[in-house]
């Protein structure tokens, strides 16, 4: 079930729990070396969130934020989240295929965490 995705832009879709809405967050999709190196790199806020695929690690050299940082696995289940000081380097994750960043604090209003699955959606181009 490899997911194949475009540098682009899409939306990040999580389910609620129980009854509740689901969360959609506007999503940047960074697939190609150049994008995925590029990163949060040099931003000072984040519009939502940022995919990286293939990922399983990220770093915060030369980061201005402090970023939530979830780690899914090829179905898109989160693995772990962590929050990342600027200046951290992440340790591999086995398991991850996909690496989602946004500000500090937010992944977790958004009911992303451990063992739930996420979506993505992305913008039909041309």
């Amino acid at each position: 079930m490899g997911k194949r995705w475009r540098d682009g832009r899409g939306e990040l879709v999580v389910q609620g729990k129980d009854g509740a809405a689901s969360v959609s967050v506007p999503l940047e999709i960074a697939t190609s070396y150049r994008a995925r190196t590029k990163g949060l790199l040099g931003r000072d806020a984040v519009d939502g969130a940022i995919l990286l695929s293939p990922a399983n690690s990220v770093h915060t050299f030369r980061m201005r934020l402090s970023i939530d940082v979830a780690y899914l696995d090829r179905n898109l289940r989160v693995i772990a989240v962590r929050t990342m000081r600027p200046g951290r380097l992440g340790l591999p994750r086995v398991r991850a295929r996909h690496v989602l960043e946004a500000e500090a604090g937010v992944m977790d209003g958004w009911g992303v965490r451990p063992g739930e699955r996420v979506e993505v959606v992305a913008q039909q181009t041309g």
